[in-house]
């Protein structure tokens, strides 16, 4: 196993984890022995493991991982591409130490879901927001449809896939979870939750308005860093907050079944 002796550091090991990948996706010879040491690395360091795209954990071997990515992509830059972007965050987070306690809660929450897109969705709001305001407001959005479409499928509650909009969405699953501010007595509570409404709408409209979802005007306005922030944080805790609140329910439905 060479390649144990030739890695000095945290960083150089993912740097030939993601390469081996890319090699093995794109008709180059690597050693299977190289994938388990490489991977034993990362699963096994309760820091770093939560930085790994969801999809990751279950590929135990390099045929299992050939199996996944030749289905997924059929043109070698397609798979270089999706790689480096879902390795992104370990690399950047290993190099920099740019991630926040914040982003690390909402990753390792959202990661309950075991989900590779809502995995994505909040990874692709972390690299857009400096560079890209617009497209980071948009994926905000989309994080948050894309949880409580998981969550109501899981649920088998029905909807419109094609036509529901965010805010229905939002009152299907607030009632699902009893988070409806209508649901509570204590008026402290009835706030909070018709704030956490008032989030959800106020996103969808600020993603129509300043996201790159549709054709712009001349003369439209162009969000900031700050906004597109601000949109990525409020997305990131919502989320995060109906993934716990998700599980929370789950669990206790496991315990008492009449409930």
């Amino acid at each position: 196993m060479a390649i144990a002796h030739e890695i000095r550091n945290d960083y150089e090991a993912a740097d030939a984890l993601v390469n081996l990948l890319i090699g093995r996706a794109t008709g180059e010879s690597v050693y299977d022995d190289d994938f388990q040491y490489l991977r034993d690395y990362f699963i096994k360091n309760s820091e770093l493991e939560r930085y790994l795209p969801a999809w990751f954990r279950s590929k135990r071997s390099l045929n299992q991982f050939w199996n996944f990515i030749k289905m997924k992509f059929h043109h070698y830059v397609e798979r270089r591409e999706f790689l480096w972007s879902e390795f992104e965050p370990l690399l950047l987070h290993l190099e920099t130490g740019s991630s926040s306690p914040v982003e690390e809660d909402i990753l390792a929450g959202l990661q309950l879901f075991n989900s590779e897109e809502i995995t994505r969705s909040w990874k692709r709001m972390l690299e857009r927001f400096k560079n890209d305001p617009e497209g980071a407001i948009t994926a905000s959005r989309n994080l948050l449809e894309t949880v409580f479409k998981h969550i109501l499928d899981a649920r088998k509650i029905e909807y419109d896939h094609d036509k529901i909009e965010l805010p229905d969405l939002y009152k299907k699953i607030s009632k699902e979870l009893n988070l409806a501010p209508e649901l509570h007595r204590e008026p402290i509570f009835k706030q909070i939750l018709g704030g956490c409404s008032g989030v959800v709408t106020g996103l969808g409209a600020l993603r129509n308005r300043l996201g790159d979802a549709h054709g712009k005007s001349a003369k439209r306005v162009r969000p900031s860093e700050r906004h597109a922030k601000l949109a990525v944080n409020l997305s990131g805790s919502m989320a995060l907050f109906f993934a716990e609140t998700y599980k929370k329910e789950q669990h206790n439905q496991s315990v008492d079944p009449t409930r």
